[in-house]
């Protein structure tokens, strides 16, 4: 059986859906945030990926490390709060394990795994944050480490993201019921038990599009 493969045209798609993404959760998005921190969580992807939409067709040609370092960067540049770095820096290191790969050349399910590591790893430093503190982290390390075992074991990549999809799933719902110790929500002490963690919501939606885009 030929080895799974996953061409640029997918992580381009990933990232168009993003943008749509961004703008279809704006106000759940910062809902969830109103509750427990600044509120601005919403209009602060939004217009980040606003951003990358309208610098996108110069970008499409690069390959797909520089490709998502610019996601990267624009994320950096315009987004405010702790999204815009945390998520920034995620897409800037996501490219790293393919950076020597030409333009046309597609990412092995361990390479894709190896992707995920790089971005999940560095949100993890530059927050300071581990599994259990009421984070975007909660999502996304579970996530990350069912994808790796998944991915280990011989599962098609498309089956592997859906059960680290599924774990995702898991980490946020398990944030309703943490007191948060980061961001602003952690002044509310037991009174933030009950809300979703708003970075925690938009990071299973984003492993979503990943998995939706992922060939069958």
């Amino acid at each position: 059986m030929a080895e799974e493969v996953l061409n640029k045209e997918y992580f381009i798609n990933v990232v168009n859906d993003l943008i749509d993404l961004a703008e279809e959760k704006k106000d759940y998005y910062t809902d969830l945030d109103s509750a427990i921190g600044d509120g601005d969580h919403g209009f602060n992807l939004s217009l980040g990926f606003r951003e990358v939409e309208r610098n996108l067709p110069e970008w499409k040609d690069e390959n797909i490390n520089t490709f998502y370092k610019k996601v990267g960067q624009a994320l950096l540049d315009k987004v405010g709060g702790s999204s815009g770095p945390l998520y920034g820096s995620f897409f800037m290191k996501f490219g790293l394990p393919v950076k020597t790969k030409g333009a046309d050349e597609g990412v092995t399910a361990e390479e894709f795994v190896d992707m995920m590591e790089r971005g999940v790893a560095i949100i993890e430093k530059r927050g300071k944050a581990k599994v259990g503190e009421k984070t975007m982290v909660d999502t996304l390390r579970p996530a990350q480490d069912k994808l790796k075992e998944a991915v280990e074991s011989g599962k098609p990549i498309k089956e592997a993201m859906k059960e680290a999809l599924d774990t995702g799933k898991e980490g946020l719902e398990s944030t309703r019921n943490i007191v948060a110790k980061k961001g602003r929500a952690m002044r509310l002490g037991e009174r933030a038990i009950g809300h979703l963690d708003p970075g925690a919501a938009s990071s299973a939606d984003i492993l979503e599009v990943f998995y939706d885009n992922m060939p069958d």
